[in-house]
């Protein structure tokens, strides 16, 4: 399964999570054959640490914005897109 997916580094966020939450269904049921668990289990930690890394990154960005007393926001050069 892991073999044919894109790499985890090139995924988006939303494919990402995605993914990850299909990893936990498919372990969760329990019928996958032990070798094919384990890739999943690689794959879906290999997914997790690229949310969590993505959700940070977005966090950082998000604090570098504040708004001004007078309602404008204002920030450090921030790309948000």
């Amino acid at each position: 399964m892991s073999d044919t997916k894109a790499p985890v580094a090139d995924l988006s966020f939303e494919q990402a999570l995605g993914e990850l939450e299909t990893v936990v269904g498919a372990l969760e049921k329990g019928t996958v054959p032990l070798e094919e668990s384990i890739a999943l289990y690689e794959r879906g930690a290999a997914l997790r640490a690229h949310c969590e890394t993505k959700l940070k990154d977005a966090e950082a960005k998000v604090t570098q914005i504040t708004e001004a007393p007078d309602g404008t926001v204002t920030g450090r050069d921030v790309d948000i897109a």
